[in-house]
C-alpha cells in the first residue's frame, strides 16, 4: 500500500495537493521520458505532470493538421526503452505516433501523476523553503477550475518539458486577424477539423516542413490553394511505404533484429551530419546532388517552377525537408506558388509586393481560408511562462542576448531545475529522442542527488556555475560558428535577428551522450547545503554553506543506439569480405568470365 511507502514512492495525494518532490512542466516525448526515468532511476512516485493540453502526446497532440506525419524515420522514433516492431510506416502519421506516446504513458503508470488543462504561469524560487514555487492556472469551463482556478505548487526540483516548439507564430502581416479578414484563419498547430476545406480558395502562408506536408492533402479537396513562399527550402525524396508484415514480425521475433537497424539508421544520421559542419565536402555535395535531382525529375519541363523553388544558399543551412509529394502538389492545375512579399491583408484578398519596385502590386482575391504554416517562437524558450530564481533574477534577464544553458539543460541563477529539448539541443540530422533520454537521464541524476540529501535532513542547492554556462556557451557557439547554419544570407529558426544560433547542437548525438553520460557535481555546480537557523526571526532567511565532501561525480550513463557488433559479427563480416575479395581478385585476372557474369545478371 502506499502509505507503507517512504517518500518519495508514495504519489502526491489529496492531502499533499500542493506539495510535489518532482514536478514536470510539458507532457509530450520529454517529459515523458522524464517521468518513466524518475520512476526507474529514482524511484520516484511523488512528482506531478502539468500539461496544458486535455492529451498527452505534446507536439504530437497539438499538431493535428492534414498530412502531419514524422519527418524521422519510424525505425528511430520510438524510446529506446519501448520500442515500436508496429509502425505501419517508414514515416508514420500523427495519429500513429499518438497512439504509441499513450500506450507508453499507460504501461507506466503515468495517468495518475498528470493534471490535464494546467498552464504554468509563473514559478518562483523561493529561499525561505528551498522550493520552487509553481503558479498554476486551469483552464476555464473544467469543473476543476470551478472551485480552484488557480494554485500555488511547492516542489523540490522543477522540469521544463516545453521544448522549443509549442507557441504558434503568427507572421507580423497587416490585417492578418478576424478584423482585417473576412475568411477563416487557422494555424496549422491549431488546426480547426469542423471547418470544411471542399471548394474553398485558401492561401497557404509558409513552405517548411509543415506547409510540404499540408499542401498535397489539401490541395485534393481545395477550389485553389495559393503557396506564399518567403524562401524555397531543399528537399529530398522521403521514400515513404509501409511497413511489411514480414518486416514487423522480424523486428518483434528475431533477436536483435529491430536494434540493428535502430542502428543502422542512427548511424545514417550521424553521417549526414557531416554535410552540415565546415565548408562543403563530399557529403555536402552529395546531399545537394541529392536534393538537385529531385526538383529536376520532380519538376521535369516546368523550368520557372524550378527556378522558383531552388534555393540559393547550400544544403543544411535550413533544415532539410524530406517529401515525395510536395512538388508533384505544385504541379496541379489548382495550385499556384506565389514568391511576391505579401503586403497586407483586407477583406477577402491578398496584396502583395512587386520586388522591383518594391511597392504594393496585385491583389490577389476570394480567399476563403487562410492557413498560417509559419512555425512557432522557438527563440523564446519557457514562452510564456514567467521564471525567477536566485535572489529573483528572472530567466528574461540571464537569457539576455540570448538563452543559453550549461549542456542545454542548467541554467545560471536557476536552482535545482532542469530543461529538456533545451537551447542548443535541437537537431538537424538525426531523431531528437536521442538526445531527450540523454537529458533525462542527466536530469534525474540532479534530481536524485537532491532528493538524497533531502531525505538525509541535509538539503541541498543545485546551480551551474557561472563561469561554466559561459565557457560551454562560447565553446558551442564558436563551433556553430564554422556551421551551414551560420550562413549569413539565411534566416532561419535556429537563429536570433542579431545572427546567434540558440537552437542547434553542434556536434553529433554520440558527442552529446557522452558529454552528459556524467554529472560533474564539482566541475559543474556550486552544491550548498541549507542550513535552517533555529532562531525563528530568521526562519525565513536560512543559511547556506558550501558542501564539503559528498560526491563529485554521478555517472549515468548513456544508451547505446550505435552499431555495435558482437565479435562474431564481426568474423561474419571479415569472413565474407575475405571471400569477397578472393572473388574479386580471381574474376579480375579472368576478364572474360567476369563479362559473361555481367551479362547474366543484366
Amino acid at each position: 500500500m502506499a502509505g507503507d511507502k517512504p517518500w518519495p514512492q508514495v504519489p502526491v495525494g489529496n492531502k499533499d495537493n500542493n506539495n510535489a518532490a518532482v514536478v514536470i512542466i510539458g507532457g509530450g516525448l520529454a517529459g515523458m521520458c522524464a517521468a518513466i526515468d524518475l520512476i526507474k532511476r529514482n524511484n520516484c512516485r511523488n512528482f506531478i505532470i502539468l500539461e496544458k493540453s486535455a492529451s498527452l502526446g505534446g507536439t504530437w497532440n497539438d499538431n493535428k493538421y492534414p498530412g502531419c506525419c514524422c519527418d524521422v524515420g519510424s525505425i528511430l522514433y520510438s524510446y529506446s526503452f519501448a520500442p515500436n516492431p508496429d509502425w505501419t510506416r517508414n514515416y508514420p502519421g500523427q495519429e500513429e505516433i499518438l497512439a504509441y506516446l499513450t500506450g507508453v504513458a499507460q504501461s507506466y503508470g503515468l495517468y495518475q501523476h498528470v493534471r490535464f488543462s494546467s498552464t504554468v504561469t509563473d514559478a518562483t524560487w523561493d529561499d525561505a523553503t528551498q522550493q520552487w514555487h509553481v503558479r498554476v492556472k486551469r483552464a476555464e469551463g473544467t469543473k476543476e477550475a470551478e472551485s480552484t482556478p488557480e494554485y500555488t505548487l511547492r516542489t523540490d526540483f522543477l522540469v521544463s518539458a516545453v521544448g522549443q516548439l509549442n507557441t504558434p507564430k503568427y507572421p507580423d502581416i497587416p490585417g492578418l486577424d478576424k478584423d482585417g479578414f473576412d475568411g477563416k484563419i487557422i494555424h496549422s498547430a491549431r488546426w480547426d477539423w469542423s471547418y470544411d476545406l471542399n471548394d474553398k480558395k485558401i492561401a497557404l502562408l509558409g513552405n517548411g516542413c509543415t506547409a510540404v506536408q499540408i499542401l498535397p492533402e489539401i490541395a485534393k479537396v481545395a477550389k485553389h490553394v495559393t503557396v506564399f513562399q518567403r524562401t524555397p527550402n531543399w528537399l529530398v525524396p522521403r521514400s515513404d511505404r509501409p511497413v511489411s508484415a514480414v518486416t514487423q514480425g522480424v523486428y518483434r521475433y528475431v533477436p536483435g533484429a529491430m536494434s540493428f537497424m535502430r542502428g543502422v539508421a542512427m548511424e545514417y544520421g550521424e553521417l549526414a551530419h557531416n554535410a552540415l559542419k565546415g565548408e562543403a565536402g563530399t557529403i555536402a555535395r552529395m546531399a545537394h546532388q541529392r536534393a538537385s535531382n529531385h526538383i529536376a525529375k520532380s519538376l521535369a519541363g516546368h523550368p520557372e517552377l524550378q527556378e522558383k523553388v531552388t534555393p540559393k544558399y547550400r544544403v543544411g543551412c535550413k533544415r532539410i525537408i524530406a517529401s515525395d509529394d510536395y512538388y508533384p502538389a505544385l504541379l496541379r492545375p489548382n495550385v499556384d506558388l506565389e514568391t511576391r512579399p505579401i503586403h497586407g491583408v483586407c477583406g477577402k484578398n491578398i496584396k502583395v509586393i512587386d520586388p522591383e519596385t518594391n511597392e504594393p502590386t496585385d491583389s490577389l482575391s476570394d480567399y476563403d481560408l487562410i492557413v498560417c504554416a509559419t512555425g512557432f517562437q522557438s527563440l523564446d524558450f519557457m514562452h510564456p511562462i514567467k521564471m525567477y530564481g536566485l535572489d529573483h533574477r528572472s530567466i528574461h534577464d540571464v537569457w539576455e542576448g540570448g538563452a543559453r544553458a550549461l549542456y542545454g539543460i542548467a541554467v545560471e541563477s536557476m536552482p535545482n531545475f532542469g530543461m529538456l529539448y533545451g537551447p542548443n539541443t535541437n537537431l538537424g540530422h538525426n531523431s531528437i529522442i536521442l538526445m531527450l533520454e540523454a537529458q533525462s537521464r542527466y536530469i534525474n541524476g540532479m534530481i536524485g542527488e537532491v532528493l538524497r540529501a533531502k531525505r538525509q535532513n541535509q538539503p541541498i542547492r543545485l546551480t551551474p556555475k557561472p563561469a561554466r554556462v559561459a565557457a560551454f556557451d562560447e565553446e558551442i557557439q564558436g563551433e556553430l560558428k564554422a556551421s551551414a547554419w551560420n550562413d549569413p544570407n539565411v534566416n532561419s529558426w535556429y537563429k536570433t535577428a542579431e545572427g546567434r544560433i540558440v537552437n542547434n547542437w553542434s556536434r553529433n548525438v554520440v558527442d552529446y551522450q557522452k558529454l552528459v553520460s556524467n554529472v560533474r557535481l564539482e566541475e559543474d555546480f556550486d552544491v550548498v547545503v541549507v542550513q535552517q537557523s533555529n532562531d525563528s526571526d530568521k526562519a525565513d532567511s536560512p543559511s547556506t554553506v558550501p558542501r564539503v565532501g559528498g560526491r563529485k561525480k554521478i555517472h549515468v550513463g548513456r544508451v547505446h543506439e550505435e552499431l555495435r557488433p558482437s565479435k562474431t559479427t564481426l568474423y561474419v563480416l571479415g569472413a565474407v569480405a575475405g571471400a569477397a575479395a578472393i572473388a574479386g581478385g580471381f574474376l579480375a585476372r579472368n576478364p572474360k568470365l567476369l563479362e559473361e557474369l555481367r551479362s547474366s545478371i543484366a
